[in-house]
């Protein structure tokens, strides 16, 4: 079944209504100076969509409106604002800032494109990039937008790949890390896979300043079907990486792997109990430097897994149904579940059980 994309005035028009109604910017400038918070989408039981900002016991210290599901939350430090992507094929993202000083912003895809989910500002703040779909021709690209300019979209380069998901900034400044989950698209059909048959993922590092290819790194070709979608940066700047398998239900590839530049890509060993429990697919990566452990969580296997990042061991697994957002906190980590839950650092559970949370989170540190 064809599904047009929904018009992006619809989209405007309900993200400004949504934030404006909810933004309280005392409150706003109040959260953001007294400790870090997080920040992840969610859908409402009653069906509506918006962002949520969570302390860091897990009140759900503000909810704010989207016109859609969202995915993913990127945090820009110098300017305090964050911006919250629409999940593929989504033609929105939202600009709003956590102190109230500005109104909030709709950036709407251009034609020909719509958004992946994922974004990251540049080190100075002055550009954010996120990753798109060139649908019509089968490409993944990354949007560049001027965040001092309105986020007006100034150009475009390749990921050199398709399916392009989650990118992020190097400790360079400069190069992008790109996972390109290799799955063709088509808002046209929804979010139907239309070429599991030759897929072809891939890991690639792209100069942001001159959109060149600096380095693309694929999967053996027995491994064709493993989409590489998320990824987090360890504090050795090594880059982890989560698959999802779209290869027989019975298979159980590896999932998880970590890219080195100038090596080949590396997929970690793990007990055949840790692995299987994952169900083929890695909703979630996030690395904690202060404690040199990286957390993958599995939405459909509910579990989610600690491996300190120095030696690949697997160090703690929880038991967490729908568990998919999960974020650094303290010396461990903080989660979400699609049943409600945010998960304590301690082990403590919070249940806001008119949630859905949704895939990811991102830890926003006070304003220093």
């Amino acid at each position: 079944m064809r599904t047009p994309l929904i018009d992006r005035r619809d989209f405007l028009r309900a993200a400004g209504v949504g934030f404006a109604a909810a933004m309280a910017p005392s409150a706003w400038a109040k959260t953001l100076s007294t400790g870090a918070v997080f920040a992840t989408a969610f859908v409402k039981r009653d069906g509506s969509y918006g962002a949520a900002i969570l302390s860091e016991a897990g009140k759900v210290l503000h909810a704010i409106d989207l016109p859609a599901r969202g995915h993913d939350v990127t945090f820009d430090p110098l300017s305090k604002r964050s911006v919250v992507f629409a999940r593929q094929p989504g033609t929105f993202a939202v600009v709003f800032d956590h102190t109230g000083r500005d109104e909030p912003l709709t950036i709407a895809s251009v034609s020909g494109r719509h958004f992946f989910g994922h974004g990251v500002f540049s080190t100075d703040g002055a550009l954010l990039y996120a990753t798109e779909n060139d649908f019509d021709n089968a490409a993944g690209v990354v949007g560049v937008y001027d965040a001092r300019a309105k986020f007006r979209r100034v150009s475009e380069f390749p990921t050199y790949g398709m399916g392009s998901h989650e990118l992020l900034l190097l400790d360079d400044g400069r190069t992008l890390a790109v996972a390109n989950g290799g799955i063709e698209t088509h808002p046209d059909y929804g979010r139907a896979e239309l070429n599991v048959a030759t897929m072809k993922p891939s890991y690639v590092l792209v100069d942001r300043l001159t959109g060149d290819l600096v380095e693309k790194h694929e999967l053996p070709p027995a491994l064709h079907q493993l989409s590489i979608r998320h990824m987090d940066a360890d504090e050795s700047g090594a880059v982890w990486f989560g698959c999802q398998y779209r290869g027989p239900g019975t298979d159980r590839p590896l999932l998880v792997g970590r890219a080195a530049r100038g090596r080949d890509l590396q997929l970690l060993d793990m007990p055949q109990d840790v692995l299987s429990g994952f169900r083929n697919y890695i909703g979630s990566v996030a690395a904690n430097t202060a404690a040199g452990t990286v957390a993958v969580s599995s939405p459909q296997g509910n579990s989610l897994a600690v491996i300190d990042a120095a030696s690949g061991r697997i160090v703690a697994t929880s038991a967490l149904a729908e568990v998919c957002g999960v974020a650094p906190e303290g010396t461990s980590f903080m989660a979400t579940t699609g049943t409600g839950e945010i998960v304590e650092a301690g082990g403590a559970a919070r249940s806001e059980p008119d949630y859905v949370w949704d895939n990811h989170m991102l830890r926003i540190e006070p304003a220093g």
